[in-house]
């Protein structure tokens, strides 16, 4: 155990050197990282709780995704009975279902025959349980399909999936660093993002669905009528976004939509120098767009985003090209934030704030310089513990614990990782259990040396023997982080990857940084007896 090749004692020192030297990056000014090459930029983040930011709790409107799930299956009984030539009357969502009426008796079997196939099996593990989407029954000639509750909780955890990745791209637009955004619970969204103080832009950017449709002004009906209430049944009343609000008559049938959509940029107006937005869409939307474009010159057509009218500008000529702009007495702030929406694309539901915190730059500093204080108090006396129990050999553990750190945040460093709160503690925790696995070492020495063992032989077996007891330690202790972050969020995660790190480093520093010390030690001493 005491003996090491000359390479194999190099590979240690130079693993150990090449692991610490990525750690230096956190104690140099930003400034001056940012010259280096990319590789060797990397660096610790510090979380929520370090250097304060925002933290918003968002929830997934359940109403809105049942509207929309009972909207689109009757939207699908209409075109299933189209197609099948099949007479009905009466189509409408009531309650929970989607109720329509068969003209003739005769072809309420065709239609049932039609419609149950609109009925799937749910996928996942639910498919096997034999539960379908829709329950369909039928009452002489009423048919009445109703949304499982089964099929509900699946849209809502789609629709939950599909919200976490539009946020993803929304937040990553801002330029903040290291953004947090998990799952809670089953229609729940927990947004985190360090270093943002000022949340109001933020929600701004969650709270919008960013529905964008290109739609049809109604111009044969008159506008002052449907404000007072009589609102065709082809057409919806929206407001303009600007102020004071303008009322306008939109056709319901949209045009083209903002899943068309494949860029959007924020701009100036050539000819005003006002803010704009271009948008650019992909080859299906170009095509609908030239197309309705050349069947519609001079009339106006409506861009409207969450059911409010942007802008709605006449159709001089045809935009056969596949892109324009969106103008409509923008900020350049408020053209950014519109055009990171439509590059984002829209949410499948409505997205309500439930919570929001916003730790200040303050609190994360004090919350660094208690976990300062109290990694140097601990620090300080597992130090001085070691020295005045074990002497020389109490050096050497101490300078393979300092090595130890420096390797957790090396580490740290380069996965780019995110350093909380609980994080130090892992570290601080790391620090006794890199100890406590010397300690076991240098006791199984003064064991074998009782023992009447020489000081060489003592030396190695401590080393030896010891090896199987620290293992069986750190094995289930890393275990244990395992499961930590496995079922953990946030700061649980922050403190189990910290500890997961620091047990591979401890085990690595304990035999080969502690053993290759005190081999070339006892190499150029030869000692007569073992000073612990």
């Amino acid at each position: 155990m005491l003996y090491f090749t000359r390479w194999k004692a190099a590979a240690i020192v130079l693993t150990a050197l090449v692991v610490c030297l990525f750690a230096v990056p956190n104690f140099i000014p930003s400034h001056v990282v940012d010259t280096w090459p990319k590789w060797a930029q990397r660096h610790l983040v510090l979380g929520l709780d370090l250097q304060g930011g925002s933290h918003i709790l968002l929830e997934v409107d359940s109403n809105a995704v049942r509207k929309e799930k009972l909207e689109t299956t009757r939207d699908d009984v209409r075109r299933v009975l189209r197609d099948a030539r099949v007479g009905y009357t009466g189509l409408a969502i009531r309650g929970s279902s989607v109720e329509v009426r068969i003209r003739e008796e005769n072809s309420v079997g065709q239609a049932l025959t039609k419609l149950r196939e609109l009925s799937v099996p749910l996928g996942g593990l639910l498919g096997g349980s034999g539960q379908r989407s829709l329950d369909i029954t039928s009452d002489g000639t009423l048919i009445r399909l109703t949304v499982t509750d089964a099929a509900m909780l699946e849209r809502i955890r789609q629709s939950v999936d599909q919200s976490i990745q539009i946020i993803e791209r929304r937040v990553n637009e801002l330029g903040t660093v290291e953004p947090l955004i998990q799952r809670q619970g089953n229609d729940r969204i927990l947004v985190q993002v360090p270093g943002l103080q000022d949340p109001s832009r933020l929600k701004e950017l969650l709270g919008k669905t960013a529905k964008l449709d290109f739609r049809m002004v109604d111009v044969n009906n008159q506008v002052d009528q449907a404000v007072q209430g009589r609102v065709p049944s082809d057409d919806d009343l929206l407001y303009s976004t600007s102020q004071p609000k303008t009322p306008y008559l939109v056709e319901k049938r949209v045009l083209v939509s903002g899943g068309d959509l494949t860029d959007a940029q924020p701009g100036f107006d050539q000819r005003t120098s006002e803010p704009i937005v271009s948008f650019r869409f992909n080859t299906s939307g170009a095509r609908k767009f030239a197309q309705v474009t050349q069947e519609n010159v001079g009339k106006p057509f409506a861009i409207v985003l969450d059911n409010e009218v942007i802008s709605a500008p006449v159709i001089r000529e045809p935009i056969l090209g596949g892109s324009g702009q969106i103008s409509g007495s923008f900020t350049v702030q408020s053209a950014n934030d519109l055009a990171i929406l439509l590059r984002a694309g829209a949410l499948p539901a409505p997205l309500t704030i439930i919570e929001e915190r916003t730790v200040g730059p303050g609190l994360g500093a004090d919350s660094i310089a208690k976990g300062k204080m109290s990694s140097y108090v601990g620090a300080t006396l597992v130090i001085v513990f070691m020295l005045v129990t074990y002497g020389l050999f109490g050096l050497f553990a101490n300078v393979a614990v300092a090595i130890n750190v420096a390797m957790i945040f090396g580490v740290l460093s380069l996965l780019n990782a995110t350093l909380t709160l609980p994080g130090i503690a892992g570290i601080v925790l790391t620090v006794g259990i890199a100890v406590d696995s010397n300690v076991l070492i240098y006791e199984r020495i003064r064991e074998e040396v009782r023992g009447g063992r020489s000081p060489i032989n003592a030396i190695d077996a401590g080393f030896s023997r010891a090896l199987a007891t620290i293992l069986d330690s750190n094995i289930t202790t890393f275990i244990a982080a395992a499961v930590l972050f496995y079922i953990g969020t946030g700061p649980v995660r922050g403190f189990a990857v910290t500890l997961g790190i620091g047990i591979i480093t401890t085990v690595f520093t304990a035999f080969t940084v502690t053993r290759l010390m005190v081999a070339t030690w006892v190499r150029w001493r030869r000692p007569q007896r073992v000073p612990i």
